[in-house]
């Protein structure tokens, strides 16, 4: 049975990118639009992993991260943060390191956009064991 990917992003073009690469790669894919849904669907469906953008509209993937990690339940499912927010947004920051610096647990990766599959499937691949 292939490892389930649930892709959250606000962004029809980037989820159906982000689903194509994975389904070409042999992983099952599961979809959110927004933090709010993504909590859901991970309590729901408990997917093997979880790629998620930072800034979306009702939840951002910020509060669904720090969500996630305290739920006993599902705290343990790997994420690979996929986000347009990077260095160059804000020079004075590391967005990367500010979020490892203040998350319960680092995420397992953070890929900026636009996304270098082989780097994306490399990390996925990491994160899955």
């Amino acid at each position: 049975m292939p490892k389930r990917i649930l892709v959250v992003d606000d962004e029809p073009d980037m989820v159906t990118f982000l689903t194509t690469l994975l389904e070409d790669n042999g992983y099952a894919t599961l979809t959110a639009a927004d933090g709010e849904e993504a909590l859901q669907m991970c309590k729901s469906e408990k997917p093997d992993l979880v790629s998620l953008d930072l800034l979306m509209p009702n939840k951002t993937g910020i509060k669904m991260y720090r969500e996630l990690r305290k739920d006993d339940e599902i705290k343990d499912i790997p994420v690979i943060m996929v986000t347009g927010f990077g260095k160059d947004d804000v020079p004075s920051m590391d967005f990367k390191e500010w979020i490892q610096k203040r998350a319960i647990k680092p995420p397992e990766a953070y890929i900026e956009k636009p996304v270098d599959k082989d780097v994306l499937l490399s990390a996925i691949k990491k994160a899955l064991g």
